[in-house]
């Protein structure tokens, strides 16, 4: 199969629900491919997906009715490749009219290549006119509402933020100080050719994902996780002998990284409401040679009933994930503001009800990957609000990564930070 018809299975995939990161995981699982290979599909698969609203204005511009999604996937991608890419715009423009004419017929297949034709000749055009009247929306390829959004709380800094988003992610891991070193891993990278783009502590970010198929990733040595959610846990301060509840955990990244900051002797209570996430936190568990975490199915609203008190708790708390765009861009295209202010009373809710079981003097971390600060900031001032016995304490932050403080002494890494997932993180103490 032609490699652009690949990646049109793959993108009808996620049109139908899949989630990018897991189609495109399963497919080269289940194909032999060369690092090229993996590359280009990579490159067009999600450039396709961040970039759908400008393509389809594109599309919707040049052409009345397409009634064959396989077509519409073909515009799609050769017009990104045309206008993102360095790609030989001649080359591209044949390969997608051959490759019609073989699925349809000649007649089908110029068509293609006139539509093509025409944009390349008037696509600085295109691309000028939306920059001229600031069509962020199309240009960037966000609804509206959320360009909005980002206006209402960013101001001047619009159209950086929007631009941030939408930068390709590098891979991050980190390695598990239980079981392997840092100089360790710096070793197997020089061995491998593989460069460090950024470092913060434990966490690498690499030019190349192929660390996911390395032996020392099966045995747990290292473990996908950014450096934001690292942060959330290392400002939640874990000690060996503790008990902890992490309130929100699967897939339990968070949670195994309490454990190694514990140097696996306390408790860890993990928390998720879906059985088959329970068993996902469980097995890494297992997997990082964890064995204090105790997974159980229970809904965070829902401890306060059990009456357990915790030294520390951490609440990652569900959210509308804009902060992690960069590596699911579909997000985008599900939601809008009214999910927002349902997941702000969820996490509010959450919030409230661990709040009674963590003991006095005790702290906890709340933290979500997202920017919209109805989930972040004005959650936390809420909190803070209704509940005078509790204060909240400055985040601590390594300087390599950008962001900025709020009025509660949380901090936002946000579009400043060009590597590091936006994350929010707020830090809080029971004083009574």
């Amino acid at each position: 199969m032609n490699i652009k018809q690949r990646i049109i299975v793959l993108l009808s995939e996620v049109e139908q629900g899949k989630f990018s990161n897991i189609a495109l995981n399963e497919y080269f699982k289940e194909n032999t491919l060369s690092p090229k290979e993996r590359g280009f599909i990579t490159e067009v698969f999600y450039g396709v997906i961040r970039n759908k609203i400008f393509l389809d204005y594109v599309i919707n511009q040049k052409v009345k009715e397409i009634k064959k999604e396989w077509q519409r996937q073909l515009f799609r991608i050769s017009i990104y490749q045309m206008t993102f890419m360095n790609s030989d715009t001649k080359g591209v423009i044949w390969e997608a009219t051959e490759l019609t004419k073989k699925k349809f017929s000649v007649p089908v297949g110029r068509f293609i290549n006139g539509v093509l034709r025409n944009y390349d000749r008037e696509k600085d055009e295109i691309l000028e006119k939306l920059k001229n009247e600031k069509a962020y929306d199309i240009l960037y390829s966000y609804p509206k509402w959320f360009c909005e959004k980002i206006f209402e709380e960013y101001g001047e800094n619009t159209e950086k933020v929007l631009i941030s988003l939408k930068k390709i992610p590098y891979m991050a891991v980190r390695v598990n100080t239980l079981k392997y070193s840092c100089e360790e891993f710096e070793n197997l990278l020089k061995e491998k050719d593989i460069n460090i783009i950024k470092k913060v502590d434990t966490v690498y970010y690499l030019d190349s994902g192929i660390v996911i198929y390395f032996d020392e990733f099966k045995n747990g040595k290292i473990i996908a996780q950014d450096a934001a959610s690292y942060l959330s846990v290392k400002n939640l301060n874990p000690k060996e002998n503790d008990i902890i509840l992490d309130s929100c955990a699967a897939p339990g990244s968070k949670s195994v990284l309490i454990a190694e900051f514990m140097k696996n002797k306390g408790e860890i209570l993990s928390l998720d409401i879906y059985p088959h996430k329970i068993k996902l936190i469980e097995e890494n568990s297992k997997k990082m040679g964890i064995d204090i975490i105790r997974a159980v199915k229970l809904d965070a609203r829902k401890i306060k009933e059990q009456g357990k008190k915790f030294h520390k708790i951490l609440v990652d708390a569900p959210c509308s994930g804009y902060g992690v765009i960069r590596k699911k861009p579909e997000a985008l295209y599900n939601k809008n503001f009214e999910n927002v202010e349902e997941l702000s009373n969820l996490q509010y809710e959450i919030l409230e009800s661990v709040s009674n079981n963590l003991i006095v003097g005790g702290e906890l971390v709340y933290s979500t990957c997202t920017i919209t600060k109805e989930e972040n900031t004005l959650n936390v001032k809420k909190f803070l609000e209704n509940h005078k016995n509790f204060q909240s304490i400055k985040v601590e932050i390594p300087e390599n990564v950008l962001g900025e403080y709020d009025e509660v002494g949380g901090f936002l890494i946000d579009y400043r930070e060009e590597i590091v997932d936006n994350f929010y993180i707020a830090r809080l103490v029971k004083i009574s």
